[in-house]
């Protein structure tokens, strides 16, 4: 028996395409790749490095706290994905299933997402500034602008409330 949509949440879907992504780009192989193999030069090399954006690491080296913080932003990125999501109105309120209403929530979700999460995570540097928090704000929407649309397809097409 094949799982279609009628078996899957448009949160749900929004979510995991969101961790895939934070996973697989934000990764450090991927990171280390785009850095060395393209040129953000090109539109593409500025896109394929602006997919890791929210990077995650993990050395044994650094203490608990370090690696927390330091992966806080890639953490958010998911979770607040998840919030706006359940949050956004408008693909909750569409008539039918797979309204374009859906894909814009989800995009959006996703842009909302990137700016707080870098907001808030710019709040446990070790010299935190408002101008700071402005730029890296600015840096996650802009993430979550030119990267979201995959959120917004994942999201397309899920089902919605209770019948």
């Amino acid at each position: 028996m094949a799982l279609g949509n009628r078996y899957k949440s448009a949160p749900g879907a929004g979510t995991v395409a969101a961790l895939i992504l934070v996973l697989v780009f934000g990764s450090p192989w991927y990171s280390d790749w785009s850095v060395d193999n393209t040129n953000p030069g090109t539109a593409g090399g500025w896109w394929l490095q602006l997919l890791a954006w929210p990077h995650w690491s993990f050395d044994t080296d650094d203490s608990l706290r370090d690696v927390i913080v330091g992966d806080l932003k890639a953490i958010l990125v998911v979770l607040l994905t998840a919030l706006f999501l359940y949050l956004l109105p408008g693909s909750q309120l569409a008539r039918a299933r797979g309204t374009i209403s859906q894909f814009f929530a989800g995009w959006a979700a996703y842009i909302f997402a990137g700016g707080f999460a870098a907001l808030l995570a710019t709040l446990f540097l070790t010299n935190p500034s408002l101008l700071g928090a402005f730029r890296a704000a600015g840096s996650g929407a802009s993430y979550g602008l030119f990267v979201g649309w995959i959120v917004g397809f994942a999201s397309l097409g899920g089902r919605r409330g209770t019948r």
